[in-house]
């Protein structure tokens, strides 16, 4: 049996999978991003040095010695190992040695995500992502485009009911005042918390305004917020990212008590919610800008945003809407070939007519023509082609219309020109 909190994806289901791949691969490549590939296991330090008060380091992440003694982890999150590739480029596959990344870098990932966590409607403990990254620039017009991509990939989806929440965290010139004004807060209310935050105020204590407990919900409904409190730096940039963003058509709602679930997030947040699912597990993606992180990575000092978006939670949301159906997205066969002379030119004209781009299958095993009629009608194939010793016919399968005979020689050009 697969293990708790994994799950396996089948055809024809797979397909959906693929299709919020395909689409997404299809809108960022558009914009300039190619594709990142990095290993799933990584050193625990990528990890713990950007999150070391987060959920995610602290009791999520799969962690482990391997045979050599190294503490490695199991993927939890994908921003962080493409920010290591940053610093470290990769030399594998490059053909002319090390190469120096762009500026800005841009680039998207597919990946699983391991996090030992309570499994959740479209979120296990292996889930899915897609996702894209940017390094090299902090123009706040980037943010902009980030979001756009992530907001239209759900609109292609066919999404309708997927809103925007947005804000700014600041960063290291306007954040510590309020860190200390906030810790001020939150220690004059500390018996009214949660248990689990009560004694974690000081270790970072923006994670109490992401708290979603009641006793943390109501202690902190007048607390102080980072979006009312920004510098002058950080204000022009949240202000031109509002602007970008009502100029390029993309609703959003300032939300100053979101808060992400890692600490490397500066200036502007976002996250999308799938409103047609239940509040407390509607979150269907997020990101945010990191301008620190490659720096914590021992990496010279380098600005980044990205997005993570769910691809599980994504597809319950295509449920929930009406959406993405298998049956919509299925692969779908051209021609179905039947033989009852043995087999042989089931598999010649099968193998020619995909050779010329036809997608066609043909059954196995010698069976009856009743059964392989049968297995014809069920594979949705648009035509069949029946063999026998006296001839070929070609024949559309979901109407009763007469046969057409067709010879050998010419059968592959006639079946691509019925097929347009």
């Amino acid at each position: 049996q697969a293990l708790p909190g994994t799950f396996d994806v089948l055809p024809p289901d797979s397909a959906r999978y693929e299709a919020v791949v395909a689409t997404f691969r299809e809108h960022v490549t558009r914009a300039g991003y190619g594709l990142v590939i990095n290993p799933l296991i990584e050193e625990v330090e990528v990890f713990r040095r950007v999150g070391q008060s987060t959920d995610v380091v602290r009791k999520e992440m799969y962690d482990f010695e391997d045979k050599g003694g190294r503490h490695i982890t199991l993927r939890p999150e994908g921003t962080a190992g493409v920010a290591r590739s940053y610093v470290e480029p990769s030399q594998a596959f490059t053909g002319g040695g090390q190469q120096r990344p762009t500026s800005p870098w841009k680039v998207w990932y597919l990946t699983p995500k391991f996090r030992y966590e309570r499994a959740q409607a479209g979120r296990y403990r292996q889930h899915h992502e897609v996702g894209l990254e940017v390094l090299g620039t902090d123009d706040p017009d980037l943010d902009v485009e980030v979001i756009a991509l992530a907001a239209g990939l759900y609109r292609a989806l066919g999404l309708q009911r997927v809103t925007l929440r947005l804000t700014s965290l600041g960063d290291g010139a306007c954040r510590p005042a309020y860190r200390d004004e906030l810790l001020a807060f939150l220690t004059a209310r500390r018996d009214q918390l949660c248990e689990e935050h009560r004694d974690r105020i000081e270790l970072n204590p923006l994670r109490v305004l992401d708290c979603k407990r009641d006793p943390c919900v109501t202690a902190t409904a007048e607390a102080p917020r980072m979006v009312d409190r920004l510098c002058g730096e950080c204000q022009a940039h949240f202000d031109r990212v509002r602007r970008g963003l009502d100029a390029v058509g993309v609703a959003y709602a300032v939300d100053p008590s979101l808060v992400r679930g890692l600490d490397y997030y500066t200036r502007t947040t976002f996250e999308f919610m799938a409103e047609a699912l239940d509040t407390a597990q509607n979150g269907a993606g997020g990101g945010g800008r990191y301008d620190g992180l490659v720096e914590s990575l021992g990496g010279p000092p380098t600005p980044g945003i990205g997005f993570g978006l769910g691809i599980e939670r994504i597809l319950l949301a295509c449920d929930a809407e009406g959406v993405l159906q298998t049956a919509d997205v299925a692969p779908a066969l051209d021609v179905f070939v039947l033989d009852t002379t043995g087999g042989e030119a089931a598999r010649d004209v099968t193998a020619q007519l995909r050779a010329a781009g036809v997608a066609a299958d043909r059954a196995f095993d010698d069976r009856s023509f009743k059964a392989q009629m049968k297995q014809a009608l069920r594979s949705g194939a648009r035509f069949a082609i029946t063999i026998d010793s006296e001839r070929i016919q070609l024949r559309t399968l979901q109407d009763k219309g007469e046969p057409e005979s067709l010879e050998r020689d010419t059968l592959v050009d006639h079946v691509r020109k019925r097929l347009g």
